[in-house]
C-alpha cells in the first residue's frame, strides 16, 4: 500500500516554511528562524505535540522563539558574564538576561539558514538545512571559529527523526556545546486536559543553581518527586521547574522523555540517544500548556565550572572533525 507523503515550500501564515508529510504525521521548518521545527502533528488524531504560535502570535513568535517548537540553542542556556576562557581564548558575548547578568542561549534562535534539499523516497519525507560561519557571518564576532552545523529532519513509520551534525572546517579546535529548547504540549491531544498528563525522564543527579541560576558543582539531594520522574512519573506541572540534570540511560541504553496521555492511552516518547549528558527542563512557573525537556551535551556554564570533564561534558570539536547525534518522537501504547 502506498503511503501518503509530501516535501514542499509553503508559508507557515507570514514565514517561510518547508512542510513534510507522511502518513498521518505533518511537520514544519522555518529556514528563516533558526531552522526551528515549529510543528509536529497526527493529523489523523489531530495530536499537536510541539507548541505552536497562532495566525495573531508571530510578531510575540519573531521576538521569543525560544519557547515554541524546537530551537536550537548553540551554547546553550547560560554563561557567566557573557564569557568564559577555554584553549587559551577568551569568548566574550552579549548579556541578554538582565535579572542575572548572564548571555543566554546563544546565536542561532533566529538566524537564517540554508535549505540544501528537501524530497520523499519510500521510507520517508525529509529536508535538510544547514548554516555555515566563516569571517564576516554575524556569528563569528562571537564564536570566531569556521563550522557548519546541519540538521535533517524526516518523517516516516517511526515518527520524526532529527539528525544534527556540527562540523569543525577551520584549523583549531572549538568548543561544541549544543541543545535543543524542545516545547512540548500538554495536552497534545484536542480532548486531553493538562491533569491527564504524566511523565518520566531519565534523569540521574539534579546539579545545585545559585541565585545567577548557574551551577556551583555540586549536587542536590532528589525530591521524592523527583525520584518519581526517574520511575512511575508525575505532572509536569507538579511545582515550578527550571531545573538541571545529569542524564543517565535507560533500560534500552537511551536517554529519553516518556509523556503519557492517560485519557488516550499513548505514549509520546522523545528519545535522544546517548550524545546528550545533561537535561534541563522548564516549565514556565508550572503553568499548565507546555513544557521543556532540553537535552544538553554540556553543563550550564561548563567552561567557567572547575570540574573534570567527565562531569561538565564540555567537547572539543578538533580541526575537521565532526560530532553529531540523532533524536526521535514516537508513540507507543501506554503502560
Amino acid at each position: 500500500m502506498t503511503v501518503h507523503s509530501k516535501a514542499y515550500e509553503q508559508s507557515y501564515y507570514d514565514e517561510p516554511a518547508v512542510w513534510l508529510e507522511w502518513g498521518p504525521y505533518q511537520a514544519a521548518v522555518l529556514p528563516r528562524m533558526g531552522a526551528n521545527l515549529i510543528a509536529f502533528r497526527d493529523t489523523e488524531k489531530h495530536y499537536t505535540i510541539l507548541r505552536e504560535p497562532a495566525a495573531d502570535e508571530m510578531d510575540l513568535f519573531r521576538s521569543n522563539s525560544v519557547i515554541y517548537g524546537i530551537p536550537v540553542l548553540f551554547p546553550p542556556n547560560r554563561y557567566k558574564d557573557g564569557t568564559f576562557t577555554w584553549n587559551g581564548r577568551t569568548y566574550t558575548f552579549p548579556i541578554n538576561e538582565e535579572r542575572t547578568g548572564n548571555h543566554l542561549h546563544g546565536f542561532f534562535l533566529d538566524s537564517i539558514w540554508n535549505v540544501d534539499s528537501y524530497g520523499t523516497t519510500d521510507q520517508e519525507s525529509f529536508v535538510s538545512l544547514s548554516i555555515t560561519v566563516e569571517e564576516g557571518h554575524p556569528i563569528y564576532a562571537y564564536l570566531p571559529h569556521r563550522f557548519t552545523i546541519s540538521l535533517r529532519y524526516s518523517l516516516s513509520e517511526h515518527g520524526l527523526l532529527q539528525h544534527v551534525i556540527v562540523k569543525n572546517n577551520g584549523e583549531e579546535a572549538m568548543p561544541c556545546m549544543l541543545a535543543f529548547h524542545t516545547t512540548i504540549n500538554a495536552p497534545f491531544a484536542p480532548e486531553s486536559a493538562p491533569e491527564d498528563y504524566r511523565y518520566t525522564m531519565t534523569i540521574d543527579k539534579r546539579w545545585e543553581l545559585d541565585e545567577r541560576m548557574l551551577p556551583t558543582g555540586k549536587h542536590q539531594p532528589l525530591l521524592p518527586e523527583e525520584v518519581l520522574m526517574k520511575t512511575t512519573g508525575l505532572s509536569p506541572f507538579w511545582e515550578p521547574m527550571d531545573n538541571h540534570y545529569t542524564s543517565t540511560a535507560n533500560a534500552s541504553g537511551r536517554h529519553a522523555m516518556e509523556l503519557t496521555d492517560t485519557r488516550e492511552g499513548v505514549t509520546l516518547v522523545y528519545d535522544v540517544g546517548a550524545a546528550y549528558k545533561h537535561w534541563m527542563i522548564w516549565n514556565n512557573k508550572a503553568t499548565p500548556g507546555f513544557f521543556c525537556p532540553e537535552p544538553q551535551i554540556n553543563l550550564v556554564n561548563a567552561p567557567n565550572v572547575d570540574l573534570p570533564h567527565e562531569q561538565t561534558a564540555l567537547l572539543a570539536l578538533e580541526p575537521g572533525g565532526i560530532w553529531e547525534a540523532t533524536s526521535r518522537f514516537y508513540f507507543r501504547s501506554a503502560k
